[in-house]
């Protein structure tokens, strides 16, 4: 016998629109998954201290304000979809300079989560699909 497991799809009103056919999160049983989630703000396309030149390649960008951005838009997702920061269990970070940015990610996420420590992989990309330098995955554990 196969268990009861509902599965239900989550769009936050207040994170930025996905870039893609997907939602914000998806819950699966007592579980929420998220889908990549990064800085831009809901409603603008420019992101939080990002600098483009006229092809749209990256001059200059603000990586502690991406962090902030970031994390604030996965408290919007946890929120909307009735989980806590608390919640997470998970979270694998994406950057595009593991060198120059990691130390200054490392230092802000010691604020984040200080009461709740989610296992965690970072990991260094050659890019994004938006000219971001910073994406989080995570996932909850939600009360049964």
């Amino acid at each position: 016998m196969q268990p009861d497991v509902t599965s239900a799809t989550h769009h936050s009103g207040r994170a930025p629109e996905p870039v893609g056919l997907y939602p914000h999160a998806r819950r699966v049983g007592n579980l929420l998954f998220l889908s990549g989630v990064g800085p831009r703000q809901r409603g603008q396309q420019q992101v939080p201290g990002v600098e483009l030149d006229e092809q749209g390649r990256i001059l200059h960008y603000d990586f502690e304000s991406q962090c902030h951005a970031v994390f604030q838009n996965v408290r919007y997702i946890l929120e909307d979809a009735g989980a806590r920061w608390e919640d997470l269990v998970d979270v694998t970070v994406f950057l595009t300079n593991m060198r120059d940015d990691f130390a200054t990610y490392n230092r802000l996420y010691a604020e984040y989560f200080q009461t709740n420590q989610p296992c965690r992989t970072t990991v260094e990309v050659n890019c994004l699909p938006t000219p971001i330098a910073i994406e989080l995955k995570c996932m909850a554990a939600l009360p049964a």
